[in-house]
This record gives C-alpha cells, sequence and structure tokens, in this order.
C-alpha cells in the first residue's frame, strides 16, 4: 500500500466504520426509549403501514366497545321502563278484577278508579318522558328504530338493528287500545263494566312482555359482540406489538455492540490520523 499525505484511505475507512456504529448506537437508543422498533416510515416502510392499519382497528374497535355499551344502557333503560309499566298494568288488573267482582259498595269502587285513573296517567307520563342521551324512547317518535354501529366498518355484518317496534309508543290508551280508557276503567258503574277490560289489560301485558322478551335476546347478542370485540381487541394488540414493539433484551445487545465500535472505531481512527506522520521520517 503506497504511503500517502493528501489521502489517507485508513482514515477514511475507519471514519465510516465509526459512523455506522454511531448510527446503530442512536438507533438503540431510539428504539429503547420509545419502545418501538418502529418509529418512522423508512425503519420498515411494510411493517410501518401494516402497523398504521392495526392501530387504525385498534382505534376502531375500541370504539365499537363503548357503542356497544351505550347501546347495552339504552336496552337496559327501555327494559326497567317497561318493568315499571307492567307493574302499573298488573296492579290496574288486579283492581279492575276487584270491580268486576260486584260486592264493593261504591266508596271502595271510587278508591279504585282512583288508582286506576292515577296509574293509567303514570303510564303516560313513562312514555313522554323516558328518553337516553336525548334521545325519546317510548313517546312514538322511533319510527325507523335505532342502528348500533358494534363493528369496524360499513358492511351489514357491523351492524345490529333494534326495530321500531321495541319503542312504539307506550300510551294507556295505545296500549289497552281504548281511546278513552277513563270511560272504560274510570267511568264504569257496574261489575260488568269493570270486567270488560281484562281482555284489554291482557292484550297489552302481553305486548309489553313480548317486547321485553326480544330486547332481553338483543342484550344476549350485544354481549356475545362484547366477547368477540374483546377477543377481537387481544389480537390486534398482539400482531401490533410483534410488528412494532421493541425486543429491549435484543435492542440492549444491540447498543452495547455499537458502543464497543464507536470506542474502538474513535481510538482507531485517532491512530489512523497519525499514519501520515511516518511520511516525515523519509524526508
Amino acid at each position: 500500500m503506497t504511503l500517502t499525505i493528501n489521502t489517507n484511505m485508513n482514515a477514511m475507512v475507519v471514519q465510516h466504520n465509526l459512523d455506522s456504529a454511531t448510527d446503530a448506537l442512536n438507533l438503540s437508543i431510539k428504539r429503547m426509549t420509545t419502545g418501538y422498533k418502529i418509529n418512522s416510515a423508512k425503519d420498515d416502510p411494510a411493517g410501518f403501514a401494516v402497523s398504521t392499519t392495526l392501530e387504525t382497528n385498534l382505534s376502531s374497535t375500541s370504539v365499537a366497545q363503548s357503542n356497544l355499551a351505550m347501546g347495552s344502557s339504552l336496552i337496559s333503560t327501555v327494559e326497567s321502563n317497561y318493568d315499571i309499566v307492567i307493574d302499573h298494568l298488573q296492579r290496574i288488573r288486579d283492581l279492575t278484577e276487584q270491580g268486576a267482582n260486584g260486592t264493593y259498595g261504591n266508596d271502595s269502587l271510587e278508591a279504585m278508579k282512583a288508582e286506576v285513573k292515577s296509574r293509567l296517567e303514570e303510564i303516560d307520563r313513562i312514555g313522554n318522558s323516558t328518553e337516553f342521551n336525548g334521545i325519546k324512547l317510548l313517546d312514538g317518535s322511533l319510527t325507523s328504530g335505532i342502528n348500533l354501529q358494534i363493528g369496524i366498518d360499513s358492511t351489514a355484518n357491523s351492524r345490529l338493528t333494534l326495530a321500531a317496534d321495541l319503542f312504539a309508543e307506550v300510551l294507556a290508551s295505545t296500549l289497552i287500545g281504548v281511546a278513552d280508557y277513563s270511560t272504560t276503567f274510570t267511568s264504569a258503574t257496574t261489575p260488568t263494566q269493570w270486567s270488560t277490560g281484562l281482555d284489554n289489560i291482557d292484550n297489552a301485558l302481553k305486548e309489553i312482555t313480548s317486547r321485553q322478551t326480544n330486547l332481553g335476546a338483543l342484550q344476549n347478542r350485544l354481549d356475545s359482540a362484547a366477547d368477540a370485540l374483546v377477543v377481537q381487541f387481544d389480537n390486534l394488540t398482539s400482531s401490533l406489538s410483534t410488528i412494532k414493539d421493541a425486543d429491549i433484551a435484543t435492542e440492549s445487545s444491540n447498543y452495547i455492540k455499537a458502543q464497543i465500535l464507536q470506542q474502538a472505531s474513535a481510538t482507531l481512527l485517532s491512530v489512523a490520523n497519525q499514519a501520515p506522520s511516518i511520511a516525515l521520517n523519509l524526508i
């Protein structure tokens, strides 16, 4: 190898290796401090694209879980109010059964009528006031039902529709099927007039019970969907971790290796820079 002064190839080679060791050291430091082996697209273009998609799906899955929880709470709200309506209807039926017996005097009948009327009015109040997050649920305004977005895409498999008939109008006159229910129940003067309301009350109870049964089935579906979303979230998290998370044990080894190479290169660079001075011995 020729001895030159202007061009020190040994120093250039060592400088190149020093730069490489420094870059590797900085990369290991960055990965260990962030916890990610992919911090930008240049680290792994393909992995970056996949990890971005997984992060998007993870975020959407989290939102879907929140949507599902909101839907479950809405159903619970409706069911709870239906329970109250059933309690009122059952009590009205009991009073109607008593009034149809013919063994009660006018004072007792008037007391029964007053209670029936009060309970019918309370059913109306529940129907007009029940709401969830600003949405009226039982006043008959939900004519198109409610769609729950419980998946991460736009397909029908990601939606669950709560049919409109589950939120049909809950007014005493509608449920009992008598436009002027006060005439039938609170203005009755004979046992026969009282007894004519039993079938109407039974139909109302059957209607509300049917709605509750359907809501219960939907609640079970939501519970199943919630379990599926948990599994999906865990699998997506695991996949993202495999692609993006740094292996700290590996990175710490790379760090030590790069540190040693950097220190060795720095020492050898000093030696290589002194090599041309040998030429002075020849002058």
